[in-house]
């Protein structure tokens, strides 16, 4: 070759990794499962963010929420977090009637102190459902997160002030227990008292399941009555809605001003309570998504990396075996720029033939787990396919261009002697 011909050398470089195909797909096995694995976290993720960004967003952008700490928060609570005065009922009725609130609700949820979650067993005849939250809310509950009834009716002002014994089921409880659909006038038996179901609510979307949401295994109780059933039961949580997104910070400031006067937060001390939006939510989820796909890739990284190393061994091996060849391509003209392109040009093809493989694999499980697992979803992004493919094809440049040199820096006369 006595002139660089750029498309003899990819014919070269495409033969010989044919030549090969077993030797050529165990050198990128690495790379392959390192991309795919790096398209299936990236789509994860994805779909999760997706799915909690549109859940958070359906509650609405004008929510408000008191609680006595911040619980959507990574870092750990200070001592003056932990003994704070938890919120009350009277902090709740010191909201009413503010300029920009619009309505506000507060609640009670019981919660095994065993497992931090509703494990109560509701039962109906010889149908059972488990691990069902019990709550209990002021009639306002609806109003604030825009809750309705798939049949009967929504607990009332008057269900309140009389302590009535009536119930709203949640979508699954109620299907569970009454899948012929006659759940309304039915009385269910919890912890020894006979209640009422009066409605049953509408499903609401998970913001991480596309199947059953656990929001919808649940009881409504108007307060009164809850605070009846579980006297213990302390730390209200406040919600309210503002009366307009661009009041929000109206309200929030009436909010807080409210609250430190009936909780006679003296002026030169901190608030001792949270008030915060659904923007907190957010954030936690994007702290808690990035540290997860920082924690994935790394790991994904690892099969890159060892992927390169095999390329890099294997393009060192093939030097070795055709060093004979370099010499009599040296000897009839091919510069040593010839050589350097075609085994670098060997090592690109072979990662990016990698890369391609991974990115099908990472879609086929893309496509998979929805389809296994409907509670997690998965979305392909088309920036992280470029990456993937871009990666692996770079590895080929960087693993691969060490060998590439080597071999055009043989010597000639020494190559041809070879054996």
């Amino acid at each position: 070759m006595r002139k660089s011909d750029y498309g003899e050398i990819v014919k070269m470089a495409i033969d010989t990794i044919r030549s090969n195909k077993l030797r050529s797909g165990l050198t990128v096995l690495g790379i392959v499962i390192g991309v795919a694995v790096v398209i299936a976290i990236s789509s994860v993720v994805r779909g999760l963010n997706d799915q909690v960004m549109e859940s958070i967003t359906s509650l609405g952008s004008n929510l408000i929420f008191v609680y006595h700490i911040q619980p959507f928060s990574l870092t750990r609570p200070t001592e003056e977090m932990r003994t704070r005065k938890k919120m009350t009922f009277e902090d709740y009725e010191a909201l009413q009637g503010l300029p920009h609130v619009r309505t506000v609700t507060t609640g009670l949820r019981y919660t095994d102190p065993r497992f931090g979650m509703g494990t109560y067993t509701v039962k109906y005849g010889n149908r059972r459902v488990k691990n069902t939250i019990l709550e209990g809310d002021t009639y306002t509950w609806k109003d604030v997160y825009d809750l309705s009834v798939a049949s009967g009716r929504w607990l009332t002002q008057i269900d309140e002030e009389r302590h009535s014994p009536v119930i709203v089921l949640g979508s699954d409880t109620a299907a569970e227990l009454f899948p012929q659909g006659e759940a309304l006038g039915k009385e269910i038996n919890i912890e020894g008292e006979l209640f009422t179901v009066i409605g049953v609510a509408q499903p609401r979307k998970s913001a991480f399941s596309n199947g059953k949401n656990a929001e919808d295994n649940l009881i409504f109780f108007p307060w009164s009555t809850f605070h009846k059933l579980h006297p213990e039961l302390q730390g209200f949580w406040i919600s309210a809605k503002a009366t307009s997104q661009a009041d929000l910070p109206k309200a929030m400031d009436e909010i807080r001003a409210a609250l430190r006067r009936v909780r006679k937060v003296p002026p030169d001390k901190p608030d001792g309570f949270e008030v915060f939006t659904q923007d907190s939510m957010s954030d936690l989820w994007k702290q808690l998504s990035g540290m997860i796909f920082i924690f994935m890739f790394a790991v994904s990284s690892v099969g890159l990396l060892v992927g390169g190393v095999g390329v890099m061994n294997i393009m060192l091996v093939s030097v070795t075996e055709r060093t004979r060849e370099i010499g009599v391509r040296k000897a009839i003209g091919a510069r040593r720029f010839d050589i350097l392109a075609q085994f670098t040009l060997e090592a690109i093809t072979l990662t990016a033939i990698g890369g391609a493989l991974g990115l099908a694999f990472g879609a086929a499980i893309t496509w998979t787990i929805p389809a296994i697992w409907s509670s997690l979803p998965a979305s392909m992004s088309f920036f992280w396919a470029a990456f993937g493919l871009g990666s692996a094809a770079a590895e080929g440049l960087i693993f691969g261009i060490y060998p590439a040199w080597k071999a055009a820096n043989l010597d000639p006369i020494e190559s041809l002697r070879y054996e």
